[in-house]
């Protein structure tokens, strides 16, 4: 699959090395290269790129107002590309598909283009649930959403238990499942599946991100006194104060 990629970012440096990298990478047109906001919003519109990996900090127009400016129905993936970690959060909340701290590698680079690729890939689908009303009756109760969820990729269908869940992340019209060793993308609001989900294990800690209570390692705190929660890989995510209260309750029983 051809990616169409723009790129917008103020720093030279920057802009000249992520154009490298990406020349090296195969199906991959990169469609036009912006220093200021105000561009990068001219050509998104004129372009129509698949994604745009976009510097937070910029003159004219930063990524905050880039992404206003944008309505979501016709907003293309958009990989935020920073050098200040405090922007993960944000990123986050405007559903990138990645956050890339600056200065990364060629693999993570790689792992950036690869999720793009299969939420584009995703977004093409048919509806998942669609496809199993259709099938025999024995192996829609298989899929009983109390026990699994039902995922189409790659042209088969995954049967994902609860208990693989790490986390799940909002991404637009979509989530973002989270296990040990993969990340498979479903067509659904996180609310709705948050539904589906044992409300015992399934925690929601903020706007975009439900953990796996059981892969919760520890509750850290910065000086400042704001939350995060820590998963058993290493994972770091953002605590709401919203719901602190209810994860605290649930830890201390």
């Amino acid at each position: 699959m051809k990616l169409r990629i723009l790129i917008a970012d103020d720093e030279p440096l920057a802009r000249e090395r992520l154009q490298a990298l990406l020349a090296a990478e195969p199906n991959i047109e990169v469609v036009g290269i912006c220093d200021n906001g105000r561009d990068a919003l001219k050509a998104t519109r004129r372009e129509r790129p698949d994604a745009v990996f976009l510097d937070v900090q910029m003159p004219e127009m930063d990524g905050f107002a880039f992404l206003k400016a944008l309505p979501p129905e016709s907003r293309p993936l958009v990989v935020i590309v920073t050098a200040f970690e405090k922007y993960a959060a944000w990123a986050f909340e405007v559903h990138a598909v990645d956050f890339l701290l600056k200065p990364f590698d060629r693999e993570r680079l790689r792992a950036t283009l690869h999720r793009a690729r299969e939420r584009i890939q995703a977004s093409r689908q048919p509806d998942i649930h669609k496809m199993l009303a259709a099938m025999p009756r024995n192996f829609a109760a298989a899929s009983n959403p109390g026990e699994r969820i039902s995922i189409k990729k790659d042209g088969r269908i995954v049967l994902l238990k609860f208990e693989e869940i790490e986390w799940i992340g909002a991404a637009g019209n979509y989530v973002e499942i989270h296990t040990s060793d993969a990340t498979h993308l479903l067509l659904s609001t996180l609310t709705a599946l948050e539904r589906r989900l044992p409300g015992g294990t399934f925690i929601r800690i903020s706007r975009s991100a439900i953990i796996n209570a059981n892969r919760l390692k520890e509750l850290r705190f910065d000086r400042r006194g704001q939350c995060s929660a820590v998963l058993q890989g290493g994972l770091k995510l953002s605590l709401s104060s919203a719901c602190r209260g209810k994860l605290e309750q649930l830890l201390s029983k």
